[in-house]
């Protein structure tokens, strides 16, 4: 179904607002998912800070133009959609990509723009893997505990030697 010219420049301002926001973006590809899937897709997408919008890739291609990212465009076959956030720069290479792996390859990671710059699928989905930054400061304080707890595992060894 053909979209009107004033329709189009809705679509175009509203993803030029988006990516002007946005600390990341993230390309979706996706093909056979059910309206249940999609919904639960976006329902999480939503809860983890991350918004979601499906759109035509000329569109897509027009706003990213406007903003002048550096790099050129990843090859965006099918249907497409963008997943971006203004907080945690990897929330939506993370989120599709965790999604991708649930709905077996409905969903996937074309590529996407980070830190003004576009990134190929291999890229991004190098991104997603990333932890998030709660797991990363869970991880720092466990780092920075480990020698303490061993510290009083020593104390309380000795302790138990003196006390016999």
């Amino acid at each position: 179904m053909a979209i009107s010219k004033d329709k189009k420049r809705a679509i175009v301002a509203k993803l030029n607002d988006a990516f002007k926001e946005a600390s990341s973006i993230a390309f979706v590809g996706f093909s056979k998912l059910t309206v249940k899937d999609v919904s639960r897709v976006r329902q999480e997408l939503a809860q983890a800070g991350v918004r979601y919008f499906v759109a035509k890739k000329t569109l897509i291609k027009r706003a990213l133009g406007e903003r002048g990212y550096e790099g050129e465009i990843p090859e965006l076959p099918g249907e497409v959609a963008v997943a971006w956030t203004t907080d945690d720069v990897t929330a939506p290479a993370r989120g599709v990509y965790e999604h991708g792996k649930k709905l077996k390859g409905a969903l996937a990671l074309l590529g996407g723009v980070f830190e003004g710059a576009f990134l190929n699928a291999e890229k991004m989905t190098a991104i997603a893997t990333i932890p998030s930054m709660l797991v990363l400061r869970g991880m720092f304080v466990n780092v920075i505990n480990s020698p303490i707890q061993g510290l009083v595992i020593a104390l309380d060894k000795i302790r138990e030697k003196k006390s016999v």
